[in-house]
């Protein structure tokens, strides 16, 4: 008879071979996370780390060109990403821009892969010629802020405001979260309005008029997206620095005193009456003199603008573009705007 062998019997070297490599791998394996464990290594090598020159070799060498082509490769991927590559703006935002701009508003955009572009639901209605903002309301001293849609432009601001802030009309929740607002009547509060387009060590903001509407206070006003209002108690005022005129330069000087004035770097300059007089035979400077000596303008006006003097380039400029304030950041793409609706 046959004798008939146990499967256990009948395995193959080559399996018990597997098996017991199966076991060493396990075993292994227990022992790694046990060191990640005890360690808190993550198993994966920095590619950063700061090896020393005497440690530094061949394979040291190897891992940092595969962490650049591996930069590289990052990198060039990101510029075939289709986000990256979609357009600046819309043809929605291109109409609202335009309708903004005849209401002496200038709108601009950020790309549409930010946060704050795709949260904004601002829309025209084209038939009665209105906006319907996204508004944003910070109000600091309760450290809360609110976003509102569809905010009519012809509503005042005192409307807008008591929705969150009456004693008695306002959500009874939302009014809970601003009670520190709710204690102050109207008068005892201020609306801001950064001022966009400044250096940021130049912060400004404009003041708004809560009698007036929106529409109102947002005009010659520029916006990033959407408005966002600060809505500010008495105590804190100081906190929010105006925006100001920019004052223009001098044309005449008086030849009496000393003159001094600041120019746009902020440093001085210091003219006296010598220095006028002593230039006054010069052909390309002219004089003009009233009865006793008062007034001298020292200027020619047929000067080329190859030769005008820097304050001048700057008054004309401003007289042309609109006065420009220290701080601010001259933005191209006014020019452009004002080349599209020509």
């Amino acid at each position: 008879m046959l004798d008939l062998e146990s499967p256990g019997e009948s395995c193959e070297p080559g399996e018990k071979l597997k098996a017991s490599q199966r076991k060493i791998s396990l075993s292994h394996l227990l022992c790694v996370k046990k060191h990640k464990d005890d360690s808190g290594c993550s198993g994966v090598r920095s590619k950063t780390k700061f090896v020393t020159l005497s440690h530094f070799d061949e394979m040291a060498l190897l891992s940092d060109y595969r962490f650049l082509e591996d930069t590289g490769r990052f990198s060039d991927s990101a510029t075939r990403d289709n986000l990256i590559r979609t357009p600046r703006t819309t043809a929605k935002a291109r109409r609202l821009a335009a309708h903004a701009r005849k209401m002496n508003i200038t709108l601009r955009f950020l790309p549409v892969t930010f946060t704050k572009s795709k949260e904004n639901s601002t829309f025209f209605i084209q038939k009665e010629k209105r906006f319907l903002w996204h508004l944003k309301l910070i109000f600091p001293q309760s450290n809360t802020e609110f976003s509102k849609r569809s905010v009519s432009d012809d509503k005042s601001l005192i409307q807008i405001l008591t929705a969150y802030i009456h004693p008695t009309e306002s959500d009874p929740v939302t009014r809970q979260k601003l009670k520190m607002y709710v204690n102050y009547p109207f008068n005892h509060l201020k609306v801001f309005l950064k001022a966009e387009g400044r250096k940021a060590n130049s912060v400004r903001y404009h003041e708004l008029d809560l009698e007036k509407s929106l529409r109102e206070n947002l005009s010659g006003k520029t916006l990033i997206e959407y408005p966002v209002l600060h809505v500010v108690l008495t105590d804190y005022w100081k906190d929010y620095p105006l925006k100001g005129a920019a004052e223009p330069a001098p044309a005449c000087m008086s030849s009496a005193t000393r003159n001094v004035w600041m120019d746009q770097e902020g440093q001085k300059e210091e003219v006296e009456e010598k220095e006028v007089v002593a230039a006054k035979d010069s052909p390309h400077i002219q004089e003009s003199y009233r009865p006793g000596g008062t007034n001298i303008c020292t200027r020619a006006r047929e000067m080329t603008p190859e030769t005008e003097a820097p304050q001048e380039k700057r008054a004309k400029r401003g007289a042309e573009d609109g006065e420009q304030e220290e701080g601010e950041i001259i933005d191209s793409s006014d020019e452009e705007d004002r080349n599209e609706s020509q």
